[in-house]
């Protein structure tokens, strides 16, 4: 039996795939992807997509909730409280719940984001045959009451590919939207060994940990 939601889930990112894996686990959720521009701070890989996952969920949070911003110093179920306002049936509103997520691929300390062009997938994906890499997903949860930031790490084997098997999968033109220029649940997954970790983390969201952060902390 599918467990009751008590929170107003919205997904601050445009990605399908992200989409998808919240669909899949049987959560209830809007979409409102936030366009604000990245400004980390720092170059370490799990520190920078957690930094990035939390810009994001911020900034619709703050869209969402009339610029309010969260008062840490505040009482947290006094917060809880004020913010979920009764409905015409005299029903307190599940209270506001965005997540943001952001999603690198590290080759030997190297981060690779989405490439911006065809020669910049052609060297990533060259960078990463034959080899093997991590790839980092970091996680915002934010709420009023509760800030939960956390990431997650697999690593990902490919195979060697030749100059001709680059290209033609760019041809296809599925790397050019993706982190390392590659789709493991697409074609990508042709060139794929092996993994270690979560494989659901490599698509852009790693939903058993998001799931059992909501329900640990009662969202769920």
């Amino acid at each position: 039996m599918q467990k009751e939601q008590n929170v107003r889930l919205v997904l601050a990112s445009a990605s399908p795939r992200r989409r998808e894996l919240l669909s899949q686990i049987g959560l209830e959720f809007t979409v409102m992807p936030s366009t604000k521009e990245e400004n980390a701070k720092t170059t370490e890989a799990g520190a920078l997509v957690q930094e990035l996952s939390r810009q994001k969920a911020v900034d619709i949070w703050e869209q969402l909730s009339g610029g309010q911003g969260q008062n840490p110093d505040a009482d947290q179920e006094q917060i809880a409280e004020e913010t979920q306002e009764p409905n015409l049936n005299g029903k307190r509103q599940p209270e506001l719940l965005v997540i943001g997520a952001d999603t690198v691929v590290c080759c030997e300390g190297k981060i690779l984001g989405k490439p911006h062009s065809r020669e910049a997938a052609a060297e990533m994906l060259t960078a990463l045959q034959g080899r093997s890499h991590e790839v980092y997903t970091g996680v915002t949860l934010y709420s009023q009451s509760e800030t939960v930031t956390f990431f997650e790490c697999t690593q990902v084997e490919f195979y060697p590919m030749t100059e001709v098997e680059i290209s033609e999968y760019i041809d296809s033109k599925e790397p050019m939207d993706k982190a390392g220029a590659y789709g493991i649940q697409g074609l990508g997954a042709r060139f794929v060994k092996g993994i270690r970790g979560d494989y659901n983390n490599v698509v852009g969201l790693p939903v058993g940990r998001l799931y059992q952060e909501l329900k640990s902390r009662g969202w769920m």
